[in-house]
């Protein structure tokens, strides 16, 4: 038997202020990739490129999360009984998809420039990069809140302040070269950028994998849900336990619960839901009673069966 969904209300002021974010955001390091790109290819300068390359796999990724999440508030159908939730899982998993073949694309043509360093307008580079620094940490706090409950905020507060970070990076290495005459800075740079890159999305990576998986959300240990279960009032034992994410801030689970003596009645479900969202934030619970009948075994009690 279900107990009843609790109706969660974010409030529509906290919807716009995000879509809001994500369309300035958009709007912002689109601009800033043209800008970039262009002053990349005039400056000679495979540092700009590479950034202007990844500032624009972030635009798709911001497109692809602020679409992700007017999606997962779509109404439940026939068809998608969960709705659109987990759309924001697959944008997720697919702008750190995004990322990887940037690294892949940024590592390849500075190990090539490496070995023929090419001469680059400093000056170009360092006023290029320091709007980038002020673009990129301007939309990472635009998207700041609310980055902590949810993997799509997240990633995408994170990208931009990788990319704040990576154009500071910029910024030194042309100040270097103007200082030293080493052309080589420019190229070394950029594989420092593939690295960061990397480093910030691999585990965007693992746990939006995870999540398309239905894993069990990291912020979330099932021996101790399983042990909350069995501490409810008549329930002697717990079997068939699933926990997955519905989407990257809703969290769902099915148990079959063993009840000893009478059905424990819709108050016990009740208070069993409540306290599963308030100790683990599961706000989706569906329950199955048993009697504990002992000639009749449930089908899906052992741990291997699914």
């Amino acid at each position: 038997m279900s107990s009843p969904a609790p109706v969660h209300d974010h409030g529509h002021a906290d919807i716009d202020t995000t879509s809001r974010a994500f369309a300035l955001g958009v709007g912002l390091n689109l601009a800033f990739v043209l800008i970039e790109a262009g002053f990349g290819l005039l400056s000679n300068s495979l540092a700009l490129l590479a950034d202007a390359g990844h500032n624009f796999s972030d635009v798709i990724g911001l497109l692809a999360a602020w679409g992700a999440m007017a999606l997962a508030r779509r109404a439940p159908s026939a068809r998608f009984t969960y709705g659109l939730r987990g759309s924001t899982i697959l944008a997720a998993l697919a702008n750190a998809l995004l990322l990887m073949a940037a690294v892949g694309g940024i590592a390849w043509e500075a190990i090539r420039r490496l070995s023929m360093p090419a001469r680059v307008d400093e000056t170009t580079i360092i006023w290029v990069a320091l709007t980038g620094v002020v673009i990129n940490a301007a939309t990472a706090l635009l998207l700041a809140k609310g980055r902590e409950h949810d993997l799509n905020l997240r990633g995408a507060f994170l990208h931009m302040v990788a990319d704040a970070a990576v154009s500071v990076g910029v910024v030194l290495a042309a100040f270097g070269m103007r200082w030293t005459g080493w052309l080589w800075l420019d190229p070394a740079v950029s594989l420092i950028i593939a690295a960061v890159i990397f480093a910030g999305t691999w585990s965007l990576f693992k746990e939006s994998l995870r999540l398309s998986l239905h894993a069990v959300p990291q912020n979330i240990d099932p021996a101790e849900v399983q042990a909350f279960l069995l501490g409810l009032p008549q329930v002697i034992e717990v079997h068939d336990l699933h926990i997955w994410a519905m989407s990257t801030t809703e969290t769902a689970l099915t148990a079959h619960l063993v009840a000893s003596g009478d059905y424990p009645g819709d108050q016990f479900l009740e208070t069993a839901a409540h306290e599963l969202e308030h100790r683990f934030s599961i706000r989706h619970a569906t329950f199955q009673i048993e009697l504990g009948d002992s000639n009749i075994a449930c089908r899906l009690a052992p741990d291997n069966v699914v």
